[in-house]
C-alpha cells in the first residue's frame, strides 16, 4: 500500500566514536529504505544524528582540554560529512545538545514519574546504585553478565572494562513490567527482527529484570533530573528520546508528531538491540505513548576475516572507502553482500567481485551495449516498437513483477534479496539480447530489430528507476541517458507504468555508468 507515512530512524550516534564502516552501513541501509519508500509514494521522515551527553564523552573532552560543547560540536559534524559522503538522504540531523531536546527528555521524564506501573506502583524512586557499570558502553551489568579479563579486571559482554559505581540514584522499575514486555512480543511478532534477535532479547527478559538507575551525581554532563538538578538523566533515558524529539514531543497534538509517531522502524546495530527492545518500549509504555512498530537490528562487519579495530590497523573510514571504490559502487557492496541482520566480511577481494561482475559486466555492459547500438543504428532516438511476440513475453513478465517484489523485499527489510530481484531480470536482459541478436536483425528484420530494443530500453529503464534507492548516483546517469526528465513525476515508481518511453525520442551518446575496478600497481 503506498501513499502513507513512513518513519525512519539510525541510531544516533555516539560522539565518543569516529565514523567508521559500520556507522556508513547503517546510514546507507536506512537511506535505501527511505529512498524506495519516497518513490514508492510514501511521506517520509528519516532521522539520524548524534548522541552527546554521557560520563564518556565528559571524560573524552577533558582528556582533549576542551569544554564539552565544544568536544560535541566537533565530533557531530564528522557524522554529519559522513551522511553527506554517503549520499544519505535524511531529512533531520538531531543533536542531544539540542535545546528542544533537553525539552522533550524532561517531559518524558516527567510523564513517566507521574504514572504507575503494570503492578500499580510509581515508576519512579529514588535510592542508592550500588554495581558494575561499563562507562564505554554507558551501561549497567549483573555479576552474572561479568567475565574476567587477563589482567584481573571484570569486563562486560563487549569487552568493556566496568567499575564498581555507588551514588543517589532514580530508579526506573523495571521489573514490574517484565510480564506487560513479553506480553507485547508475543502479541507483535513482528516487533523484534530478525528472528534471532527476537529470541535473543525475549531470552533475556524471561530471565528476569531489575529495576534499572536512570540518573547519576557523580557528573554534570547531561539533561537535569526535573526537579532535582543534582542529578542528570541516564544517557539511553536521554539518547532514545531523539526519536519523540524529533516529531515535536512534547507537542503530541503536533502536526509532525501526530503524522509521523508511532515511530515504523528503528534500524540499529545488534550491540544496542536490548536499549531499544526492552528498555524504550518500557519508557513509552510508561509515559502512555505508543511504541515503535518494529526495530531491526542488523549485524557486524568484520574486515579481511577479523573484527575491526583501530589497535589492528583495520579500522576503515568511510571517506577511504569512496576514494578507493566510488561511492555507489561501496553503497552496492553493502547492501548487496550479506543478509540484512546478518554478520559479514568486508574484504578488497569481495568488493572488487561485485564491481566488475554485476554492476560492470551485468548492468553496465547491458546499459551500454544497448544505448550504444541505438546510437549507431536508430539515429539515437528510441525505435518504434511493433508487435510483441512469445520471445518477449519472459522478460516483459519478469520487468512487470519486479516492484511488487522488490516492495515486498523492502517492507521485510531484506535488502539483499531486493538487489537479488533486480539483477535476476538484469541477467534475463542479457540473455534475451543474446538470443534476439539485433546486430543480426538490422539486416534480417529491421522492424523486428526496433522491437527489440524497444524492449529492452524499456527494460533498462525499469531496471534504472528501482536501482535509485540503491545506486542514486549512478541510476540517475541511466535515467539521463534515456532522457527521462529529471522529476519526481517520471522518476518515481508510478512513473513505471504511467510513463514508457516515447518513441523517436532523441537521446545523448551514451557513455558507461558502472566502470570497471583496475588494479594499481605500485611503481
Amino acid at each position: 500500500m503506498t501513499g502513507a507515512t513512513f518513519y525512519i530512524t539510525t541510531p544516533i550516534y555516539y560522539v565518543n566514536d569516529s565514523p567508521h564502516l559500520g556507522h556508513a552501513y547503517t546510514s546507507v541501509a536506512c537511506d535505501a529504505l527511505a529512498r524506495f519508500k519516497r518513490l514508492d509514494g510514501d511521506r517520509v521522515l528519516f532521522l539520524t544524528g548524534t548522541d552527546e551527553h554521557g560520563q564518556k564523552v565528559a571524560k573524552s573532552a577533558r582528556d582533549a582540554g576542551v569544554d564539552p560543547q565544544a568536544f560535541c560540536d566537533r565530533v557531530s559534524e564528522n557524522f554529519r560529512t559522513m551522511t553527506r559522503l554517503m549520499n544519505v538522504s535524511n531529512d533531520q540531523f538531531i543533536r542531544t545538545t539540542e535545546p528542544r531536546h533537553a525539552s522533550a527528555s524532561q517531559a518524558i521524564w516527567q510523564a513517566i514519574a507521574k504514572s504507575k506501573s503494570p503492578k500499580g506502583r510509581d515508576n519512579l524512586y529514588l535510592g542508592k546504585y550500588a554495581g558494575w557499570y561499563a562507562v564505554r558502553d554507558e551501561a549497567f551489568y549483573g555479576e552474572d553478565e561479568l567475565t574476567t579479563g587477563p589482567n584481573g579486571t571484570k569486563r562486560a559482554p563487549s569487552g568493556a572494562e566496568v567499575e564498581w559505581v555507588e551514588e543517589p540514584s532514580y530508579f526506573f522499575r523495571l521489573s514490574d513490567w517484565q510480564d506487560w514486555l513479553l506480553d507485547h512480543y508475543t502479541r507483535n511478532p513482528d516487533f523484534i527482527a530478525p528472528a534471532s534477535r527476537r529470541n535473543e532479547v525475549t531470552s533475556f527478559v524471561k530471565g528476569g529484570l531489575t529495576d534499572l538507575s536512570i540518573s547519576r551525581t557523580s557528573f554534570s554532563w547531561g539533561v537535569p533530573v526535573p526537579g532535582d538538578p543534582k542529578h542528570v538523566m541516564y544517557v539511553w533515558l536521554d539518547a532514545l528520546t531523539n526519536y519523540l524529539t524529533a516529531v515535536g514531543y512534547p507537542e503530541t497534538a503536533s502536526a509532525d508528531f501526530k503524522t509521523f509517531w508511532p515511530a515504523d522502524i528503528h534500524v540499529v546495530g545488534k550491540d544496542i538491540v536490548r536499549f531499544h527492545c526492552v528498555y524504550w518500549p518500557a519508557f513509552l509504555a510508561a509515559a502512555g505513548l505508543a511504541l515503535p512498530k518494529r526495530v531491526f537490528a542488523h549485524g557486524w562487519w568484520t574486515v579481511e576475516g577479523q573484527k575491526m579495530s583501530k589497535s589492528l590497523g583495520n579500522f576503515i573510514a568511510p571517506q577511504h572507502l569512496v576514494d578507493q571504490y566510488g561511492i555507489d559502487a561501496v553503497r552496492y557492496f553493502m547492501l548487496r553482500e550479506l543478509p540484512f541482520g546478518s554478520d559479514g566480511d568486508f574484504s578488497h577481494r569481495a568488493v572488487v567481485g561485485r564491481i566488475n561482475g554485476d554492476l560492470a559486466n551485468d548492468f553496465g555492459n547491458l546499459a551500454q551495449r544497448v544505448l550504444s547500438f541505438i546510437n549507431k543504428n536508430c539515429d539515437g532516438k528510441i525505435p518504434t516498437p511493433g508487435n510483441f511476440i512469445d520471445h518477449d513475453g519472459s522478460l516483459l513478465n519478469m520487468r512487470a513483477g519486479l516492484l511488487p517484489s522488490v516492495r515486498q523485499c523492502i517492507d521485510t527489510q531484506e535488502l539483499n534479496h531486493a538487489l537479488e530481484f533486480i539483477w535476476t531480470v538484469v541477467a534475463e536482459a542479457n540473455r534475451y539480447v543474446d538470443s534476439q541478436a539485433p546486430w543480426a536483425l538490422k539486416k534480417s528484420d529491421p522492424p523486428r530489430m526496433d522491437t527489440v530494443l524497444y524492449v529492452l530500453a524499456e527494460t533498462i529503464r525499469h531496471l534504472a528507476t528501482l536501482a535509485q534507492p540503491f545506486v542514486p548516483q549512478a541510476a540517475a546517469k541511466l535515467l539521463d541517458q534515456l532522457a527521462v526528465p529529471d522529476d519526481f513525476e517520471h522518476r518515481c515508481f508510478k512513473a513505471l507504468a504511467a510513463h514508457p518511453l516515447k518513441p523517436g525520442t532523441q537521446l545523448p551518446k551514451p557513455v558507461g555508468v558502472f566502470p570497471r575496478y583496475v588494479e594499481t600497481v605500485a611503481s
